[in-house]
């Protein structure tokens, strides 16, 4: 038998966006797409695991020809160093090669993983590179990004719900919300 653990599993403490917060946003940017995008059949990257749940939500109110992809990123610190480095695990199964690109994320907030996918993508000759980030910390941006839509500007709380997650639990909730126990943040 286990003895029992002194920390209990962190619990949802506060909902800060609801289902209907999320969905609306959803809609309203689905809709900017669809006015901006118009028949030109934009690849929509989603990064995964956390921007999935957006990503398809998004696409299915998006009102003109899209192409889906995902790709997932990876970050680590090399030995001997004190950097984060980023890295592609996944990568896209569709060239983006004289495509529009729609990169799409749950939560952008100092922008370095995503201005090296950006600069990956660049390297592949799109027509134009976009991104459409759920939720947005521009005060914590460290590096300026071509975020062309936003659902939400959040503050630097820790965050968990669809698609955001603490060690793997919480991103099947419908809503975004905050933990009772508020998680040490690693750099």
């Amino acid at each position: 038998m286990k003895p029992a653990s002194s920390r209990s599993a962190p619990r949802v403490n506060r909902i800060v966006l609801s289902e209907e917060d999320i969905m609306g946003a959803v809609q309203r940017l689905g809709s900017e797409i669809t006015r901006d995008y118009r028949n030109r059949n934009p690849v929509v990257v989603g990064i995964l695991t956390g921007a999935c749940f957006f990503a398809c939500d998004l696409i299915r109110r998006i009102e003109t020809p899209v192409t889906l992809d995902f790709l997932s990123l990876r970050h680590f610190c090399p030995e001997h160093s004190a950097n984060k480095q980023v890295e592609i695990t996944r990568d896209l199964e569709t060239s983006i090669e004289d495509r529009e690109v729609l990169i799409v994320e749950d939560l952008v907030d100092t922008g370095l993983s995503l201005n090296y996918l950006c600069q990956v993508l660049e390297d592949r000759k799109p027509r134009s590179l976009a991104i459409c980030s759920l939720l947005d910390r521009p005060q914590l941006r460290l590096v300026e990004l071509p975020l062309k839509y936003r659902g939400f500007e959040m503050d630097d709380q820790f965050l968990v719900g669809y698609g955001l997650d603490f060690q793997g639990h919480f991103r099947g909730l419908p809503y975004v919300a905050t933990l009772e126990q508020v998680p040490s943040r690693v750099a």
